[in-house]
């Protein structure tokens, strides 16, 4: 963060958010350690190669190799006889190690795209209880300003917002706009 100047600014200390925000924070943390601890070694396997793979460590050891053995069988590097000149051996480790890389890749995806789905669901119930709470707000909102006589030009919408939003009809609504 920065201020007006530019000037690098420090977050607020966690004394300063709201208590109920902290522990959300926490169990958030919680819940993330626990998943990681259920992986199966073998997805944790595969999370471990596709970081490493995903790294400039990967990029400049593979420069290094794929380098050396090119410049090596171009006979260029003196003292080294070349072993595959036509380098038909190097394409076919580049291409087993792509077919490797590529599934341990898409193990991963699998597992975040897992992982997103359920954040989504959560997103989905909190949006859908955040709705019914406030539903129920203008409801008394209204009550109170029926029961002291204010307010009696209503606007249209007020009726339509007093009532609760049903997400089956959402949904339904939202894949036949997607089939049109």
């Amino acid at each position: 963060m920065s201020d007006d100047k530019g000037v690098t600014v420090e977050p607020p200390e966690s004394r300063y958010l709201a208590a109920p925000l902290g522990r959300n924070i926490e169990a958030l943390r919680r819940r993330r350690e626990r998943k990681e601890e259920e992986a199966t070694w073998r997805d944790r396997l595969a999370g471990k190669i596709t970081s490493f793979t995903g790294s400039m460590t990967f990029v400049f050891l593979h420069l290094g190799l794929f380098g050396f053995w090119i410049l090596a069988n171009l006979g260029w590097v003196p003292l080294i006889t070349p072993w595959d000149p036509t380098f038909v051996v190097l394409a076919m480790i580049a291409s087993v190690e792509a077919i490797f890389l590529s599934t341990f890749v898409l193990i991963t995806q699998n597992r975040m795209a897992k992982a997103a789905d359920e954040r989504d669901d959560l997103d989905l119930q909190t949006n859908l209880l955040a709705e019914h709470e406030v539903t129920r707000l203008i409801e008394m909102v209204s009550a109170i300003t029926d029961h002291l006589g204010i307010g009696d030009a209503k606007p249209d919408d007020v009726e339509d917002l007093k009532r609760d939003v049903a997400p089956e009809r959402v949904m339904d609504a939202i894949e036949a706009t997607k089939k049109e």
